[in-house]
């Protein structure tokens, strides 16, 4: 067993964990491990253990490794900052976005979206901390921007996506994770479809799960700690 499938099996522990504290069916939560700047042959890996979903948040470095893992089976979700510019790879290429937040990539999204693969699934990402540093729409703006979704051709609204302030306080993480859920509720009472809650990561996902996580990010708890290039 190499480490990365050793450490696949501690990340899937956790999750049971988790999920039996909080009286949910492990089958409830997805893993997306997050394989951004790391090798196709990490990757592989991962599959190996039977990893199906992975996270990448920069479409030129994700685009070679889709390419020459074309031969599995993967589901790719792009979970980055998404610039107008940047729109049609991702359409083009990626099963889920995770990280939508103006109507402009919304749209963009839509209109490039080739006719033969099956709706994008979208997932609005929230900026729930409010932090400046962060990405993501304020809540005010996530319901008009989810009926956007709902709306447009070749897109298939999912759910919510956030990345809360980084605390060592987990009620004060469990408080955020719990006004995204509460925003989904809220959206859903207004007759939207959502069925996903895409938070937390390696150092959360307990307190994420416990809110009501229903696809959890977890890159360097798998592939350990990046590196990133200047």
């Amino acid at each position: 067993m190499t480490t990365i499938q050793a450490n696949l099996q501690v990340v899937r522990n956790r999750i049971a964990a988790a999920c039996a504290a909080a009286g949910r069916n492990p089958a409830s939560v997805a893993l997306l491990a997050v394989s951004k700047t790391f090798s196709a042959e990490a990757i592989r890996a991962a599959a190996a253990a039977g990893q199906v979903a992975f996270g990448e948040s920069y479409s030129q470095e994700a685009l070679p490794k889709l390419a020459g893992l074309a031969d599995m089976p993967l589901e790719w979700h792009f979970i980055g900052p998404l610039q107008s510019n940047k729109t049609r790879p991702v359409a083009e290429h990626f099963a889920w976005v995770h990280s939508v937040e103006r109507l402009k990539i919304i749209e963009r999204l839509s209109a490039q979206r080739p006719a033969g693969l099956p709706p994008l699934n979208v997932c609005v990402q929230v900026n729930v901390s409010g932090e400046a540093s962060k990405n993501g729409c304020t809540p005010a703006e996530a319901p008009a921007l989810c009926h956007a979704v709902a709306r447009l051709p070749n897109l298939r609204l999912r759910g919510l996506m956030a990345i809360p302030e980084q605390t060592e306080k987990s009620a004060q993480a469990g408080r955020q994770f719990a006004h995204l859920r509460e925003l989904r509720d809220g959206l859903v009472a207004e007759g939207l479809t959502l069925d996903t809650l895409s938070m937390g990561m390696s150092h959360d996902l307990e307190a994420a799960i416990m809110a009501g996580a229903t696809i959890v990010r977890v890159g360097t708890a798998i592939f350990g700690e990046r590196i990133y290039l200047q």
